[in-house]
């Protein structure tokens, strides 16, 4: 397995892994993969920190995008969306893409990677609930799902967060 940091030619191998990592036979299109191809044209998009994992095929098998985003008037990171491809599921590949990412944002002198996923999964990684450390979600319904890691040694600063734009229209 590889990971590396994804290239304009591994878009449509990255697409077709968020649809079927989110999508379901015979259900629209999953409002992943439309918020994919929208994070790709905004300018928050970075794309030396969205990686994706590569097979023993060279076969693109799971993907994730990190975006720019702020916490009051403070950068951050955004990650996600992340997927697998079904088929890779349950093999490593969710965190190889996690660590890659901490890896590599930590390594550039980010302070922060927020999150919205599973406290279970993502826990292991060291994301916190993001309010008990004083950043508020864009949608207080996301409660413990709604997590943050710090990446150095600088404090994490406390406020609302803000995803890049397009996520604004979810």
């Amino acid at each position: 397995m590889i990971i590396r940091a994804e290239t304009l030619a591994d878009r449509p191998a990255a697409l077709s892994v968020i649809e079927a990592a989110f999508g379901s036979p015979g259900k629209a299109r999953p409002i992943e993969a439309a918020l994919l191809e929208q994070l790709w044209e905004c300018p928050a998009y970075l794309p030396e920190l969205s990686l994706v994992a590569e097979d023993d095929d060279g076969v693109v098998c799971g993907y994730v995008i990190t975006t720019r985003a702020r916490i009051g008037e403070v950068s951050s990171l955004g990650l996600g969306p992340i997927g697998v491809l079904p088929s890779q599921q349950g093999r490593g590949v969710g965190r190889l893409l996690v660590d890659g990412s901490i890896e590599r944002a930590a390594g550039l002198g980010e302070v922060s990677l927020v999150l919205l996923g599973s406290p279970s999964f993502y826990g292991r990684f060291g994301f916190v609930r993001a309010d008990v450390r004083g950043v508020l979600p864009p949608e207080p319904a996301w409660g413990e799902d709604f997590m943050i890691r710090a990446l150095g040694e600088s404090p994490i600063p406390t406020g609302p967060f803000r995803y890049a734009e397009p996520f604004d229209g979810l």
